[in-house]
C-alpha cells in the first residue's frame, strides 16, 4: 500500500513568504493524482514537503498510515523527479541510475537487477554506458525518471519534468510516464502547470492557487462542477467565458439571467441545481455566468447578438471573438460565420453554463446526476470565498521592514 495524506500542511519560508497554507488532501494506492497550478502556486513546495526535502511549518505528512512529518527524505521511500538536468556530469547512465541504490548500500546483485529491469522499461539499454553531456534532453530525462524507479519507493513525485521540452517530445514522455505508472507499485504525485499533461495522465487534479487547494477532483468533474471561477476558467481549453453584473430574474417564463448583453433563459436542469435562485431573484444580488466557448454558437438565430471580431481555429474549431452589446467579448464556435464586424445571433446551450456568486465566486449550482463520486473526503472541501482568501494572500505575503534610515556624514 502507498497511500498519502496531508492533513493542513503550510509552509513558510525565513523571508516571511508563505509557500503553502492548509494544504489537506489524499491520494490512494497506486492513483495517479496531478497538482495543477500556475508559477509560484505552491507545487514544488509542496512536493518538497511531501519528500522532506523541506519541513512543513506547520501539519503533518502521512504515507501508509504512518506520520512520517519528521523524517529524513532518505528514510521515507520517496523518489523524486525534477525538471531540468539533475544527473551526475560525471557518472555515466547505469551509474546514474544505480547512485542511490549504492546509497543506500543495496548488494550489487540487486542494483545490477534493478538498474537493467528500469532501463528495459524505458529503453535505456543502448546507452548505459554513456555521460549524460551526450544526451538528448528527452533521454537525459528517461534517465532521471529510470533513476528515480529502480529504487521501487511507495511515492514518485514528479516536478514539472517535462518542462522546457518540445511537444512532440513531451507527448512521447507522457506516454512513457503513463506506461510507467501502470507497471509500478507506487502513488504517482506529478505537479505541472501544463492543462494538457494534468488532463492526459491525472486520475484525479487538485488545483491549486497561491498557496491554496481550491479543489480536487476528476477531471471531467472538475470541468462539468467547478467550485468557483478559477477552477472554471483554469480547467478548459479555450477557457471559460465569465460575465460579469448579471442579475437573476423571474419572469411569466420562468427564471432568467440578465445584464446589459440581454435575456438568458435558465433551463428545468439549471434551477433544480440552482437552491437559492429565488432569494438571488428578489434580492438582485449579482452572479457571474459561465459560458464555454463549445456551448455558444454562432447561428441562424439565438437569444444573444453580438458583433463578430477576429476568428482563431484551434483543433480543426473555429473560434470567434464576439463582442455583446454591453461590451463584454466572449469567445464563441463560429464555424459557419467568418465575417468580421458582421452582427450575429448566438445560439447558447443553457443546460451547460454556470453560476457563481459575484462576491464569493463560488459557484450556486449543486452537483447532480452527472456528477461521478470519487469516494475521496476532499473532493468536498469548500474553497474559501474570494474575499477571505484574498486577505489570507495579503496577510501571508512578506512584511517590509521600516529600518531607521541611516544618517549622511
Amino acid at each position: 500500500m502507498s497511500g498519502l495524506n496531508l492533513n493542513g500542511i503550510t509552509k513558510i519560508y525565513p523571508s516571511g513568504a508563505t509557500a503553502l497554507y492548509d494544504v489537506s488532501l489524499e491520494a490512494g494506492d497506486r492513483e495517479f493524482l496531478v497538482i495543477l497550478g500556475g508559477e509560484k502556486c505552491g507545487k514544488s513546495s509542496l512536493l518538497k514537503v511531501i519528500a522532506g526535502v523541506e519541513d512543513a511549518s506547520s501539519g503533518g505528512v502521512f504515507i501508509d498510515g504512518k506520520d512520517l512529518t519528521g523524517v529524513e527524505p532518505k528514510d521515507r521511500d520517496v523518489a523524486m523527479v525534477y525538471r531540468g538536468d539533475t544527473l551526475y556530469p560525471s557518472l555515466n547512465v547505469y551509474d546514474n541510475m544505480a547512485f542511490g541504490l549504492r546509497l543506500r548500500k543495496a548488494p550489487q546483485a540487486l542494483i545490477d537487477k534493478r538498474v537493467k529491469s528500469a532501463a528495459d522499461i524505458l529503453g535505456l539499454n543502448e546507452i548505459l554506458y554513456r555521460k549524460p553531456k551526450v544526451l538528448s534532453a528527452a533521454a537525459r530525462q528517461r534517465v532521471a525518471i529510470a533513476r528515480a524507479i529502480v529504487r521501487e519507493p511507495r511515492l514518485y513525485l514528479f516536478d514539472e519534468p517535462l518542462a522546457g521540452i518540445d511537444e512532440t517530445l513531451r507527448r512521447d514522455m507522457l506516454n512513457v510516464i503513463i506506461n510507467l505508472q501502470a507497471r509500478m507499485n507506487g502513488t504517482f504525485i506529478y505537479a505541472t502547470k501544463n492543462l494538457s499533461e494534468a488532463l492526459t495522465i491525472g486520475t484525479r487534479i487538485a488545483v491549486m492557487k497561491s498557496g491554496l487547494i481550491q479543489q480536487i477532483d476528476t477531471p471531467s468533474n472538475l470541468y462539468d462542477y467547478p467550485a468557483n471561477t478559477y477552477v472554471a476558467f483554469l480547467i478548459g481549453s479555450p477557457t471559460v467565458n465569465l460575465l460579469k453584473d448579471v442579475k437573476i430574474v423571474k419572469g411569466e417564463d420562468g427564471y432568467a439571467a440578465e445584464s446589459g448583453f440581454g435575456r438568458l433563459k435558465l433551463p428545468e436542469n439549471i434551477v433544480k441545481r440552482f437552491s437559492d435562485v429565488e432569494e438571488y431573484a428578489q434580492s438582485g444580488k449579482a452572479v457571474i455566468l459561465g459560458l464555454r466557448p463549445e456551448d455558444v454558437k454562432c447561428a441562424a438565430d439565438g437569444p444573444l447578438s453580438a458583433k463578430m471580431g477576429k476568428t482563431e481555429e484551434a483543433d480543426g474549431v473555429t473560434y470567434a471573438e464576439c463582442t455583446l452589446p454591453d461590451g463584454q467579448i466572449v469567445l464563441v464556435t463560429a464555424d459557419a460565420h467568418k465575417g468580421k464586424t458582421e452582427t450575429v445571433s448566438l445560439a447558447v446551450d443553457g443546460t451547460r453554463l454556470y453560476l457563481f456568486d459575484a462576491e464569493t465566486r463560488l459557484t450556486l449550482l449543486s452537483r447532480d446526476s452527472g456528477y461521478k463520486p470519487t469516494g475521496h473526503k476532499d473532493a468536498d472541501r469548500i474553497p474559501l470565498p474570494y474575499p477571505e482568501e484574498q486577505r489570507i494572500i495579503e496577510k501571508l505575503k512578506p512584511q517590509k521592514q521600516n529600518l531607521p534610515k541611516k544618517k549622511i556624514r
